[in-house]
């Protein structure tokens, strides 16, 4: 239990019974009582340990915070608790989905420093009285998905400590809530994803926000003319554009932010034509360009990026030629190459990225001969080859890449000759194989992969009863899909030790929904989604 906690303690058992009288904290109960109703010491609480799981003891914190909330309704302010146990109530009752707006009352002028309300239900501009209340302690506030208007986001004028504020899907703040936010002059972090009220206009009111750092305006109607009222934001290392209607031409005012480690571009408008801007922002550890227009003659301009620690080029128009770009970006940690004209040919420049931990060449031209030049990136951890001309030959080539933790071979046609490949690999944490060729036999090079979270053998339409009996010893499962396969309801119980599974897919099998949720009822009650249901 913290020191405040613990001291303030002392001193209310002191006072006696003067705070039972006390309209603003108790409608009916003390705060003395409260505390005295629960272990006088700490020693029984820590007898058995304090570590997780069934055996553990609460800590006297952790008892306090909850008969505060059982009994929520016979409070009417807390306004003299310390501030951390408070804090630790209102984020209880937000976690446990009990928060009303009645009992949200009770945190008026508490100095709450953190109110985290995204996704909450019942969110609207009455709250945000309760929330501005809390005046210079306030440091972040969410209000995700709320009904709150720009009369809600116009009472945290006086909180002038905050320094994150995120109103994602919030899509009735405009341009008048947003210039309320010109008073926080402590802003860092600002978050209006998918707030579709916000349009180019709207975006001037955030130029005097010069202490901004990281700025989410994904999905907005943001347009290149928007993006120009950000070019006085110098100490912006995070923005995220993705989804916007933006080109390259916007390239131009970012350019001068020399500060950026991250842009998101994703799913823009962004053609060559001004990529050469791109060469200025030298501090970019991460570039995200997916799905858009731009082909090798971008990528000339990013050849001088070499802080680039992750780089997306999910379907661009990039083949063979472009990649010779990329060789001196050597602290390259993930490569997203999806959907690409990459093929075996362009993996040459790739070898002497010796950081690289991730990279995709789903759907790409690569085959079984590119595997050789993959597998000289010994540092690699997920590699993704969700691609038909993959095969067992090409996987052969990958078995001295052992500190792989991610595999994806979806749609490679692995049989149960290049499934003996995967016990080179102990330390997977997630496989998916799903191209149909594999059988039960096949299985057997898979059961003692025993860190594995997720597998998903889907597609496998010969496997049977005998795969759910030979992975049964994968208890660290969280995630098991084995759709379109010969599995029935006599194999269910091979599943009983999967106490960690969380996600089971057996669609198009022969298992039923109602053996699934005796399963779920009987056996692996942490199960929230099944397949058939």
């Amino acid at each position: 239990m913290g020191g405040v906690c613990s001291r303030k303690r002392s001193q209310l058992v002191d006072e006696g019974d003067s705070l039972e009288a006390s309209p603003r904290f108790s409608k009916t109960s003390s705060l003395k009582w409260l505390l005295l109703s629960l272990p006088r010491t700490s020693s029984d609480v820590s007898r058995k340990g304090q570590g997780e799981g069934p055996g553990r003891c609460p800590s006297l914190m952790e008892l306090c915070v909850a008969r505060v909330c059982k009994d929520i309704d016979k409070y009417s302010s807390f306004m003299m608790l310390p501030r951390d146990l408070s804090q630790q109530i209102f984020n209880k009752l937000v976690e446990s989905n009990c928060l009303t707006e009645a009992s949200l009352q009770t945190f008026r002028d508490c100095a709450l420093q953190d109110i985290c309300l995204g996704e909450y239900p019942g969110v609207k501009d009455a709250w945000m009285e309760v929330v501005a209340s809390q005046r210079n302690s306030l440091l972040s506030v969410d209000i995700s998905c709320s009904e709150v208007t720009d009369s809600g986001i116009d009472l945290l004028r006086d909180c002038s400590s905050i320094q994150s504020l995120a109103c994602n899907y919030c899509d009735q703040i405009s341009e008048h809530g947003l210039g309320m936010l010109s008073d926080l002059k402590k802003l860092e972090s600002l978050n209006l994803r998918y707030c579709n009220c916000i349009a180019d206009s709207d975006i001037k009111y955030l130029a005097d926000l010069t202490t901004l750092k990281d700025l989410q305006l994904s999905s907005c109607r943001v347009t290149d003319l928007g993006v120009s009222y950000l070019r006085g934001l110098l100490k912006l290392t995070h923005l995220n554009l993705e989804g916007c209607p933006v080109t390259a031409a916007c390239l131009e005012a970012l350019s001068g932010l020399a500060s950026l480690i991250s842009l998101n571009l994703n799913r823009c408008g962004i053609y060559d034509d001004g990529c050469e801007n791109f060469e200025g922002l030298k501090k970019l550890k991460v570039l995200n360009l997916g799905f858009n227009y731009i082909t090798d003659a971008c990528l000339v301009h990013l050849k001088e990026l070499i802080n680039l620690e992750s780089l997306n080029l999910d379907s661009c128009k990039v083949g063979d030629e472009g990649l010779q770009h990329l060789k001196g970006l050597v602290l390259l940690q993930s490569l997203e190459l999806s959907d690409t004209e990459v093929g075996n040919n362009g993996l040459q420049h790739l070898c002497g990225l010796r950081n690289l931990q991730s990279i995709n060449l789903s759907f790409t031209l690569v085959t079984d001969i590119g595997m050789k030049k993959i597998s000289m990136l010994s540092a690699l951890k997920s590699v993704n080859l969700d691609n038909r001309q993959i095969t067992d030959v090409g996987l052969a080539a990958l078995t001295s890449l052992t500190g792989l933790t991610h595999l994806d071979l979806f749609g490679a046609r692995i049989t149960d000759y290049g499934a003996n490949c995967f016990r080179c690999f102990k330390n997977l944490k997630s496989l998916e194989a799903c191209g149909g060729f594999i059988t039960d036999a096949g299985v057997k090079s898979i059961k003692d992969l025993k860190a594995l979270t997720l597998l998903n053998l889907s597609q496998n339409v010969n496997l049977t009863d005998k795969t759910l009996e030979l992975i049964s010893g994968l208890t660290a499962l969280v995630n098991l899909n084995v759709s379109n396969s010969r599995v029935s309801n006599a194999g269910l119980k091979h599943l009983k030790d999967l106490l960690n599974l969380r996600s089971l897919s057996l669609d198009s099998t022969r298992v039923t929904a109602n053996e699934m949720k005796k399963l779920q009822a009987t056996t692996l009650p942490n199960l929230i989604s099944m397949r058939p249901e």
